[in-house]
């Protein structure tokens, strides 16, 4: 069957309406308050590949093919995953070494190594193949397969673990008292990246679907989302959503300036039958390091990524936080009180070489300043230590610093 375009375009109503089933009980990963960083609710835990062959579907709007996302209830799944993530960051090399010694054997300073505030951000670069498993939203395990070792991220009822068998080390924290959650999610199936990426369905967006597709066996529509605006890295997302069940199975976000995809994240194999209640059991193995974590006090620097805006980011997570602009050209400022970012000569070594791999110097009405930049995300930091950052151009940042003074 050739592949079809439709011209219908998604509104904020949908988007709304999708904000609102998110409420519902779905099959979630969730991972505790240590999973850190804006980045990380970008890029998410899940992945996969497309199978060659476009499925027979019926015609279908993207208005309809929204309405079937936001109807999804999957409750039960579980199946193997891959993803692939590819920011654009220059090779460490040297740095690697250079800072080993000062985090310690494990690399990730102090603290146990299946803290998953260390080991899931592995998940920012290069391909990674997961485990993944559901039972309503009480029950989730994620497991990221190593070379002859394993690393476990397990959710069942009250209790969180992540355990790092190459180490033997367990990680243990609770949920929220108040709902029976862990105190942190964040977006971790294709599912809820869909749904983050819908939210911005508004005029400055086109929603379309092109096509069919088989992603792990399955038929699927293929949902288009691009930016109209011209200011945004990203050049268009699209996610692969099984015709049944309404599920997104994969989600590809390409950038604006081309070439292979930021994150390339969906399922390779998936089934929906109800996981063995043994497959979210778990006790620390004799020997293992137990490190438990204070379930009442939430780091200060977290927050529940799963749900809000940009906007609602600023009133609870970073204090001082403003957002310029909207949609997908929407740029976060805060100011840090300190002074900027040091050129790589005046660090030297590895270190300073890869701060000038990094960052591009930038003049203006602000003074001066270095650009940090990646395939997706790119921040202006000043010297007087005031922070732009967004999905959009350098352009984009040096206008924003520049309307600020």
């Amino acid at each position: 069957m050739a592949p079809y375009e439709t011209d219908d375009s998604a509104t904020a109503a949908e988007a709304d309406e999708l904000r609102a089933a998110r409420r519902r009980k779905t099959a979630r990963y969730v991972v505790p308050a240590t999973v850190v960083g804006i980045a990380a609710a970008t890029i998410g835990l899940v992945p996969a590949l497309a199978d060659s062959g476009d499925p027979d579907l019926p015609k279908i709007s993207a208005q309809e093919l929204i309405e079937k996302i936001a109807a999804s209830d999957v409750q039960q799944l579980s199946g193997t995953v891959k993803i692939t993530t590819d920011l654009g960051l220059p090779d460490l090399g040297g740095l690697e070494s250079s800072l080993g010694s000062a985090a310690g054997p494990s690399g990730s300073g102090e603290g146990s190594s299946a803290d998953p505030s260390s080991k899931l951000t592995e998940l920012a670069s290069g391909t990674h193949t997961l485990r993944v498993a559901a039972d309503g939203e009480d029950k989730q395990k994620v497991s990221l397969l190593e070379d002859a070792a394993e690393y476990s991220l397990i959710h069942n009822g009250k209790d969180v673990w992540g355990y790092d068998s190459k180490s033997n080390s367990v990680f243990h924290t609770t949920a929220s008292e108040s709902d029976g959650k862990p105190k942190e999610e964040l977006p971790a199936t294709p599912k809820d990246l869909a749904e983050d990426a819908l939210k911005a369905a508004d005029d400055t967006t086109s929603v379309t679907v092109d096509g069919t597709a088989q992603v792990a066996g399955r038929d699927a529509y293929r949902l288009v989302i691009k930016p109209k605006d011209a200011g945004s890295t990203v050049g268009q997302i699209t996610v692969a959503v099984d015709s049944k069940t309404g599920l997104p199975l994969k989600f590809t976000l390409t950038p604006a300036s081309g070439g292979a995809a930021v994150v390339d994240a969906g399922f390779t194999q998936v089934s929906f039958a109800k996981p063995a209640a043994s497959t979210f059991d778990f006790t620390p193995p004799k020997g293992a390091k137990v490190e438990e974590e204070d379930a009442t006090k939430a780091p200060e620097h977290t927050r529940d990524f799963g749900k809000g805006s940009a906007d609602e980011l600023g009133k609870d997570g970073l204090d001082g936080l403003n957002v310029i602009g909207d949609g997908w050209d929407s740029i976060a400022t805060f100011d840090t009180g300190g002074q900027g970012v040091p050129s790589g000569s005046e660090v030297g070594g590895d270190v300073g070489g890869f701060l000038d791999s990094l960052g591009d110097k930038v003049s203006g009405k602000f003074g001066e300043g270095t650009v940090f930049k990646t395939r997706l995300i790119n921040a202006l930091i000043t010297d007087d230590g005031k922070v732009y950052v967004g999905a959009v151009t350098k352009d984009a940042l040096v206008k924003a610093a520049n309307a600020g003074k």
